[in-house]
């Protein structure tokens, strides 16, 4: 995923939105900003998000050639990052032809990875305690946390309990 800032963010939503594509000129919001927005254009550029292009009004112009005007226009890439390709599951129906709203079951998470570890710990007898995570996947105890947090949000059921004074945390493994 390209990382963009919010300086480029706004200038390929702004691009996306005319007709013609072009980067230039800047919302109104960032007109004060001239040596921002050419190091941002310039990294749009970089990165082939935008692309030049020859004839644009003065209005649109980026640089100039002699009596050429150059403008800079957004690439496919670039409105791609500004609105993805819409997900073809969504809202598709089921067997029943019930209208679903996403998946049923938390998607499984990819082989060798971290998440699968935390989940593989969860799931043993007796869970997991906070130390276990943190040392089983070298997270800072607030970003194991976070984790467990994000695994609930994709439907797992994970349960916390107070074992000898130390909080474990368990998915229950269903039969």
């Amino acid at each position: 995923m390209t990382k963009l800032t919010d300086m480029q963010l706004v200038l390929l939503t702004t691009a996306c939105q005319r007709e013609d594509g072009s980067v230039l000129p800047p919302p109104e919001t960032l007109a004060d900003q001239a040596d921002r927005i050419r190091k941002a254009v310039e990294a749009l550029i970089k990165k082939g998000l935008a692309t030049e292009q020859e004839g644009m009004t003065a209005a649109q112009v980026w640089r100039t050639d002699g009596d050429l005007t150059i403008g800079v226009v957004v690439t496919d890439a670039g409105r791609a990052i500004i609105a993805p390709p819409a997900d073809t599951n969504a809202g598709a129906e089921d067997k029943t032809g019930k209208e679903t709203d996403g998946p049923a079951t938390p998607p499984a998470p990819r082989p060798a990875s971290k998440q699968s570890m935390l989940i593989d710990l969860l799931k043993r007898d007796g869970g997991a305690t906070l130390d276990d995570i943190v040392k089983a996947t070298d997270w800072l105890p607030h970003t194991s946390r976070a984790a467990l947090t994000g695994l609930r949000k994709k439907g797992h059921a994970i349960e916390k309990s107070e074992v000898e004074g130390t909080t474990r945390y368990q998915i229950a493994v269903t039969a």
